[in-house]
């Protein structure tokens, strides 16, 4: 009952509250975003919701489109500017997902959409995290964030399409709060960004 009609009735109500609240914020990281980006704050791409069915993911960007002299984009650590660092380190980056939210491609609480090429290298059980709409925040980013192994993140994201419950989301939220607050796990250890998953190594 919860997971399949309560939970999105929820995720409406706090999608909508939340973007008429923080429509000033969003307004102010619009314009700083253009400035800080050189253009477009926005960052668009697809990626694979539930039961893999694709959708254009909306977030702030967090890196600039800064080129070597044959025209290839540089590193992720240098084109990662200090303001892409403060809204990564804050999670504000992902705030324009709320429209995603509200559309129902994604839902408050859910395993992270990831990249579409990653669709082929999962195993079967992994699979298993598109069961559910893909979320802003999951029971992974709770725990331990970029910093846990792309196992031990699918293992969670699987956990947790098996146990959606209200109580389990309201854990998840506060837990992602407290875990923003403190600013963990926002790097993997040994990138700015979380390594590229190329497949279960079991």
């Amino acid at each position: 009952m919860y997971a399949r009609y309560i939970k999105r009735f929820l995720d409406l109500i706090f999608s909508i509250s939340a973007i008429i609240v923080l429509s000033p914020l969003l307004l102010i990281l619009c314009i700083v975003g253009s400035v800080k980006m050189g253009g477009n704050p926005f960052f668009v791409q697809e990626r694979p919701g539930w039961h893999e069915k694709i959708f254009t993911l909306i977030k702030f960007r967090t890196m600039d489109n800064r080129k070597d002299s044959v025209g290839d984009l540089l590193p992720d650590a240098v084109r990662l500017n200090p303001y892409g660092r403060f809204l990564r380190s804050t999670s504000l980056d992902e705030l324009p997902e709320l429209f995603n939210i509200l559309k129902g491609d994604m839902s408050i609480i859910g395993p992270r959409p990831l990249l579409v090429r990653y669709l082929p290298r999962y195993s079967e059980e992994q699979r298993h995290r598109h069961d559910v709409r893909p979320g802003l925040t999951g029971y992974a980013q709770a725990h331990g964030r970029n910093a846990v192994s792309w196992e031990e993140k699918f293992e969670m994201d699987v956990w947790y399409t098996k146990h959606v419950t209200f109580k389990t989301d309201v854990g998840i939220f506060f837990a992602t709060i407290k875990s923003v607050l403190k600013r963990e796990g926002i790097s993997s250890g040994t990138s700015d960004t979380m390594e590229e998953f190329m497949g279960d190594e079991g």
